[in-house]
């Protein structure tokens, strides 16, 4: 492991050990030169790769002819921002343990420890990769959507902008809310080299998978969004020992009316905006009037999931989903004045039914009357045949 320059008697030393700590001598004629090698060794806990929310451990040795001095430890982050770790520093100086925080995928790159000493003084710099396998995105997000628009639905995979070389393996689950069945809408898994395959496998729920999304990206599509696509949509990384996962949640918003249909002249109507799931204190509906006043206007109270407005006049109406005073989706809905002549028809319509009961009420006193008197003269015969039978009384005609 070692060679010498025949010209300039440099010694190199490779792929070197605490074990080559030691002094060195060179004798040439009546010259003798001594230097002393300090080695420091330093390793990091699975060989540098995590999960987020693991925490790494930090492993520092020393190792010198003379005396192990007392090190002063500096760790700088991947941003080169100053980490304090917790250390476990043992009996003697010869080994320093370090644990880390909970790291997040952020935390991905080169870091580098700094081992200074006054006597004898040392100035070193140990640079080490800290990889985290995990999403770009957050870990929980909202997205809102409308009723019958396309969305799509992505999770930014750092593998390749870290270079990952271990295969994993993944799925996209979805439910309609947190505590329903979880139904798997497809699975993937990208291979050492850092290919990846996805797996349609849900064939009820309509969604398609993009061809032309970029690499390191779980994508789904809906090109119709139901009401009842809303829900929460997971994705999930399993590696080796653990999952890392991420949420989007979904919330889809539609519009109606009470009656449906153009408005008469002179009847109401009830414009009614609703979204899937509770919104956050910070968000809200509201109905406004195109080109209307404040008091064509109306808000929904907190988490309320629906709002409505009555409506006695044609218009266009909008409904907003407003997040922090952020318009974040919008629906409109036309009322339209019925014609005149369905007016009339109404009115006719109203005046005709009515007749009509009237008629029916007076059939059915009438029927009734009758079926009283009927009722009554029956009654009578048969009191008068009773009496006949009873006196045994007959007339003839002489």
């Amino acid at each position: 492991r070692s060679e010498i320059n025949p010209n300039s008697k440099y010694l190199k030393l490779f792929d070197l050990r605490l074990s080559d700590a030691g002094i060195y001598t060179c004798e040439y004629d009546s010259h003798t030169v001594s230097i002393s090698l300090h080695v420091f060794e330093l390793t990091i806990s699975l060989d540098g790769h995590f999960l987020p929310n693991e925490v790494p451990e930090l492993t520092l040795m020393q190792n010198s002819s003379h005396h192990q001095p007392n090190l002063i430890i500096t760790l700088f982050n991947s941003k080169n921002n100053t980490v304090i770790p917790k250390l476990l520093q043992s009996k003697t100086r010869q080994k320093y343990i370090m644990k880390l925080k909970q790291l997040e995928a952020a935390d991905s790159g080169t870091w580098m420890c700094h081992v200074h000493s006054d006597s004898p003084l040392i100035n070193q710099n140990i640079s080490f990769d800290v990889k985290v396998l995990g999403f770009q995105n957050p870990d929980f997000e909202r997205k809102y959507a409308t009723v019958d628009s396309t969305v799509i639905l992505s999770w930014h995979l750092n593998f390749q902008k870290i270079k990952w070389k271990e295969g994993f393996t993944g799925q996209l689950n979805w439910k309609q809310q947190e505590s329903a069945i979880a139904h798997e809408l497809l699975d993937f898994n990208v291979t050492a080299g850092g290919k990846q395959h996805e797996t349609k496998k849900s064939s009820h729920f309509q969604f398609e998978i993009p061809g032309s999304k970029s690499k390191s990206t779980i994508e789904v599509k809906l090109p119709k969004v139901h009401f009842n696509h809303s829900g929460q949509y997971q994705c999930q990384l399993a590696y080796n020992r653990g999952y890392v996962q991420s949420k989007i949640e979904l919330v889809v918003m539609k519009v109606s009316a009470n009656p449906v249909g153009p408005l008469p002249r002179g009847a109401k109507m009830t414009l009614i905006c609703e979204v899937s799931s509770p919104l956050p204190s910070n968000a809200h509906l509201c109905w406004e009037r195109v080109n209307g006043t404040q008091m064509d206007s109306k808000k929904s109270k907190q988490h309320e999931v629906k709002v409505e407005v009555n409506v006695s006049a044609a218009g266009l109406w909008n409904c907003h989903l407003i997040e922090d005073n952020e318009r974040k989706i919008s629906l409109n809905y036309a009322v339209e004045e019925a014609p005149v002549w369905i007016s009339y028809v109404v009115i006719g319509a109203s005046i005709g039914g009515s007749v009509l009961v009237f008629g029916l009420a007076c059939l059915c006193i009438i029927s009734s009357i009758s079926w009283q008197r009927r009722r009554q003269r029956a009654k009578r015969m048969a009191q008068a045949r009773q009496y006949l039978l009873e006196n045994k009384t007959c007339q003839c005609q002489q």
